[in-house]
């Protein structure tokens, strides 16, 4: 096992599984908050580094390209404090991150990982159910639905037409754009039969956001249902059967079993609430 704990958070690698805690900062960026602690799997991982610096280093963990729906719906565009897969690392410790690094591309060297792509997520995303509030609205998403609502600063006409309800089934895609410069960042979901996009100031089906401190938390929301849309480099490669579901769909269908039986585990769902829900995944099935 090798580990390293810094200000920033702790990475603890034992062979199999690289877990990466948050730190208890209170300079720690939201995201990184409320994203909670990660376990990555060997075979996510791409490569790992150390970089040094003068008042402080950081170590990078890479992932193999659609492993994880929270890199893949940001795109390389989270701001390095957000980033979950960085760690900043203090000048006295460099040696502790360096055998760390070791450790770990030893380990793929002796597994045999693969550094390409993979057809299947290997981090589950965030976990739901969950709400994000930031810009002018907020994204509460339980796993089958979307709810968007609107707040005070919300354009006219957009408010107007009040909060939108988005089934799973109907969302085709999702997108997260943080703001840049001058131009403000979103958080879109494209329909099934939606021709054509408003701005989003003005779209029903988008958050516009405006580059505040909370904006990266909408991330999250994207992340969550990104996992459980088909996952993008599987699309078309398996030709579906007739009488059943593809196998991306039933992935996802067999995901969202595992989290009903944490949430009645948990005591979030009572045995009727779980037996009425795990019935209609049942039926899709």
């Amino acid at each position: 096992m090798a580990d390293i704990i810094q200000r920033d958070g702790t990475w603890t690698f034992d062979d199999d599984v690289l877990r990466l805690v948050p730190g208890g900062d209170r300079s720690l960026a939201p995201l990184r908050r409320e994203l909670g602690e990660l376990a990555v799997p060997l075979e996510a991982i791409r490569g790992v580094s150390i970089e040094r610096g003068r008042k402080a280093g950081r170590l990078r963990l890479r992932l193999r390209d659609g492993a994880d729906p929270l890199v893949q719906v940001a795109g390389g565009r989270l701001h390095d404090a957000s980033d979950p897969y960085q760690l900043t690392v203090e000048p006295g410790r460099y040696g502790v991150a360096e055998y760390l690094v070791d450790e770990i591309r030893a380990a793929l060297r002796l597994a045999g990982t693969e550094s390409g792509p993979v057809d299947g997520y290997l981090l589950p995303g965030p976990a739901v159910p969950l709400t994000v509030a930031a810009g002018d609205g907020s994204v509460s998403f339980d796993g089958e639905t979307v709810r968007l609502e609107w707040n005070w600063k919300t354009n006219d006409a957009k408010s107007a037409a009040g909060p939108r309800t988005l089934p799973l089934g109907e969302i085709t895609a999702v997108e997260w754009q943080p703001s840049m410069a001058m131009e403000n960042g979103y958080l879109r979901f494209t329909v099934r039969g939606q021709t054509g996009k408003s701005a989003p100031k003005h779209d029903p089906h988008a958050v516009e956001l405006w580059g505040f401190k909370k904006d990266p938390l909408m991330a999250l929301a994207a992340a969550a249902v990104q996992a459980r849309l088909p996952h993008p480099h599987a699309v078309d490669k398996a030709p579906k059967t007739l009488g059943g579901p593809a196998s991306d769909d039933h992935d996802v269908l067999l995901r969202r079993l595992q989290e009903l039986g944490e949430l009645h585990r948990g005591g979030v769902l009572t045995d009727e609430e779980f037996s009425v829900a795990k019935q209609a995944v049942l039926r899709k099935m």
